[in-house]
This record gives structure tokens, sequence and C-alpha cells, in this order.
């Protein structure tokens, strides 16, 4: 009957254990902290690029030129990966036109949503249901100036105890009219990861 109640208890204990082993506990975390969860393309890696692009742009005696009096209207057109990882390149894109928008010095056309927009007016305009003299008409919106647009790219390397990858980030600016490219830039991103030894 003792060991009976013995092993009771030593299951009991385990079950306890294991329990409390499993559980799950979630909290908020800086989101500008450094992520070095893995080797991959992450959430780091997307702030700094799209700062230091950013700042490239702004900074460029060019673009200082070009926006001294006016504010261009701008499209981003969707960045190209051409790593081997599958990357949200819309939120790199999107980060880089919001700040930028929040320069103060350009404005954008959101190309994504023409579609969108072509049905609300459509409806305005055909549907009936809205008053005439305040429907929105065909042929007023401003066409975009300039396209901004880029490509990501990666090398990686790796051996039994070390991997490398080397990300590049490249983003041009042209004007759509005289096709010329008005400024453009780069940016470099290497990570590694190596396996080390634990002793006891």
């Amino acid at each position: 009957m003792k060991k009976l109640l013995l092993l009771s208890a030593v299951a009991l204990s385990i079950s306890l254990l294991a329990g409390c082993a499993n559980k799950t506990v979630v909290s908020y975390g800086d989101a500008k902290a450094v992520e070095t969860t893995d080797i991959n393309f992450g959430s780091t890696d997307l702030q700094t690029i799209a700062k230091q692009m950013t700042e490239s742009l702004i900074q460029s005696p060019v673009v200082g030129t070009m926006t001294a009096n006016s504010r261009p209207i701008v499209f981003v057109d969707s960045i190209k990966n051409k790593t081997s990882e599958h990357i949200d390149t819309e939120s790199l894109s999107d980060s880089i036109s919001t700040q930028l928008l929040r320069s103060g010095k350009f404005r954008f056309v959101d190309m994504t949503k023409v579609n969108a927009v072509r049905e609300q007016i459509d409806y305005q305009n055909e549907g009936g249901l809205v008053n005439p003299h305040k429907a929105l008409q065909f042929g007023k919106q401003v066409g975009a100036e300039y396209m901004l647009y880029g490509n990501l790219a990666s090398i990686v390397k790796t051996n039994s105890d070390k991997s490398d990858v080397y990300y590049k980030f490249t983003m041009r600016l042209m004007d759509l009219e005289s096709g010329l490219v008005e400024w453009a830039d780069e940016t470099e991103l290497r990570k590694t990861s190596s396996k080390k030894l634990v002793g006891w």
C-alpha cells in the first residue's frame, strides 16, 4: 500500500512538473530591439535598410534641388526579392515610403489601390445613389512624376560549423517623363552564425 501511495505521489509530481515546463508566457518586447533569433532576414534588417535608404534619398543633393520648391509625386514599385528566402518586401517598401512621406518632401500615389478607387468613382457616378453634384469625377487624379524601385539580393555560404549571409539592397528613383535615374544607392548587411561547443 505504501509503495502504491509513493508511486502515485511520484506520478503526480512528474505531471505537475511537466505541466509547468510546457507553460507558454507571452510578453511585449521593444519593436526596435536588435533581433538575433536566427540568421534569416528579420525585423532589425528591415528597419536598418529602410532607415539607411530613406536618409540617403533625403540627403541627396539632387533630391534636395528637386524638393526645394515642390513636393514631387512618387509611386513605389514592388521591391524584387532575389534572395532564396520568403521576405515580405511590401513591408520594406511601406516603411521606406512612410518615412519619406513623414519627411514632408514627397507625396505618393498608391498604385495598389487603383482598382478600388475606380470602383468607388464608378459607384458614385453610375449607381444613382450619390448626389451628382458631390460625386467625384473621372480624370481629376494627379499622376506620379517619379518611380521608386529596388532589388533585394543575397549570397549564402555555409559549412559544417558556420553560416554567412550577405544581403545587398539597391534602390533607384526614376523620372517617369525622361526615363532618367535621378538617384540610386545601395546598402549591405552581413549576418553570420556559428556553432559553439558548450562545456560542462
